[in-house]
């Protein structure tokens, strides 16, 4: 959920003039630091390897 709220925002910002690019490159930080969590949460639930 948060890290759709980020992918908005970082829309709703992009389209706002002028830009703030050092906001926008902190929110692409932590969207991409939230996806990168939840693959490893989603691989921790589910293992390619059989148990």
């Amino acid at each position: 959920m948060e890290h759709a709220d980020l992918d908005a925002l970082i829309d709703r910002i992009a389209h706002e003039a002028p830009v703030d690019e050092l906001m926008v490159r902190r929110l692409k930080k932590r969207r991409l630091a939230l996806r990168d969590q939840i693959s490893r949460l989603e691989w921790a639930l589910d293992p390619k390897e059989p148990a």
